[in-house]
């Protein structure tokens, strides 16, 4: 049997965005996705067992995904215990961006800093679908053939995110209880 030759710079360029959305759920800082989608590139190329089916090629890249986000936060803590151990490390704080402005641009940011909030709290996975969903605008299919599950798999997902988003804007008393 004659394996057809993937054009991997195609792939990853066609399924980049989506990419970068699991890496950024997954870590949850922006400077960090450009170098793991370095890392997921580097090893889909290298990869030592070719894929032959198309089809597959997003669940594996997701897989792969997953996996170099994890070992980018690993070598993220080993980096910060030998710093620790080493020396003081003090962490950068937060730039104020009290800048004033429009009372909407206020409100709006208000709100997006609200739901980053309750978002951080919802264990990655959760924060993953949730983003797929609400931010790149995908499917409940379009999820499933990414991530390599069935339909009903992403609509219990997606079901329970939003009910554990709802509870974390409750708790933090944004949102009022239903009645």
């Amino acid at each position: 049997m004659v394996a057809t030759r993937i054009n991997w710079s195609k792939i990853l360029a066609d399924h980049d965005r989506w990419l970068r959305t699991v890496v950024f759920a997954r870590l949850r800082e922006p400077e960090a996705v450009d170098d793991v989608m370095q890392e997921v590139s580097l090893a889909a190329v290298k990869q030592s067992a070719p894929l032959t089916d198309p089809a597959k090629v997003a669940p594996w890249l997701y897989r792969l995904a997953v996996r170099q986000a994890l070992l980018y936060r690993r070598g993220c803590g080993r980096r910060r215990k030998l710093l620790q151990r080493y020396g003081d490390v003090t962490q950068p704080e937060e730039m104020d961006r009290n800048v004033p402005e429009p009372l909407d641009w206020l409100l709006a940011t208000e709100r997006q800093q609200l739901i980053r909030k309750a978002m951080a709290q919802l264990p990655p996975r959760d924060a993953e679908i949730l983003m797929l969903k609400y931010s790149e605008g995908w499917s409940y299919h379009e999820i499933a053939a990414r991530l390599g599950v069935s339909h009903s798999a992403i609509e219990t997902r997606l079901h329970r995110a939003r009910a554990k988003l709802r509870q974390e804007l409750f708790n933090m008393q944004v949102l009022e209880a239903r009645q």
